[in-house]
């Protein structure tokens, strides 16, 4: 069944660009599963929020978390690295993204409903505190316990297939044997060598190799949004994760799991 899974979100991923004619393209997709009984979602209470939800509070019952991590076409990252202001091809990626997240999670319910199991999702983004800006439900920690990944000093997480892309998690009652999780960094920087060129590339002074201010951050997604209010919620910047060594790959190798 787990394999299975895997297919079937590669599978909708590659039939929606060419079903829906969307202007942004992707790559194929990362899925990853972790045991709901993992001691790091107790863990993440601390660190992301202590209002951070567990398994449970979500599906009663969940015995695994499936995270996936959808990669942009290199043109749509590549199209970001010049200017203040996100590319127009970056923001129409968020938004498109984040609706095929949401196709994704609906088209998986239907499938696993139908083998007998539950599922529930949460959706891809706007659902964080508006003032803490964080989120009672973190794709980015669920998509580490699964094993996507490791996080890089800009905060995203580094996959075999780069940072350039979007995350998305559901949960089910549906037990399978958990993924090994990643424990080599795939950040340059965190693993000891010369780079941190997400803080050079973060426009607004908002990321530095000491620390993250999330309101500055925030304050110019903003902009961003309103820039490209007419494609919806477009409120994003992305200018930390394109022209960088982990923007399409794992520059180090993920080659030691747990």
């Amino acid at each position: 069944m787990k394999e299975a899974i895997r297919r079937e979100i590669e599978r909708f991923v590659s039939q929606y660009q060419e079903q829906r004619a969307t202007e942004t393209r992707w790559r194929e997709p990362l899925v990853g599963f972790a045991s709901a009984a993992d001691s790091l979602f107790v863990r993440l209470k601390t660190v992301v929020s202590p209002s951070h939800s567990l398994p449970d509070d979500l599906l009663p019952g969940t015995k695994t978390v499936i995270a996936f991590f959808i990669p942009f076409e290199r043109s749509v990252a590549q199209s970001n690295i010049e200017g203040m202001l996100a590319s127009r091809e970056w923001a129409l990626a968020y938004v498109q993204t984040n609706e095929l997240i949401a196709a994704v999670c609906r088209h998986m319910k239907g499938f696993i409903e139908s083998k007998g199991h539950s599922v529930f999702a949460t959706p891809a983004t706007h659902n964080f505190d508006r003032e803490k800006l964080m989120s009672d439900w973190s794709h980015r920690h669920v998509a580490f316990a699964a094993g996507l990944g490791t996080f890089g000093l800009n905060n995203m997480l580094i996959t075999r297939r780069g940072c350039c892309g979007r995350l998305g998690s559901f949960l089910t009652t549906l037990g399978v044997v958990p993924d090994g999780r990643a424990v080599a960094e795939a950040c340059l920087h965190r693993a000891g060598r010369s780079c941190a060129r997400c803080v050079e590339r973060c426009v607004n002074g908002a990321l530095s190799a000491g620390g993250f201010d999330r309101k500055r951050c925030y304050a110019r997604c903003l902009e961003n949004g309103t820039a490209f209010k007419a494609m919806g919620k477009a409120d994003v910047c992305g200018k930390c994760v394109v022209g960088l060594p982990c923007s399409f790959t794992d520059p180090v190798g993920l080659v030691s799991l747990v």
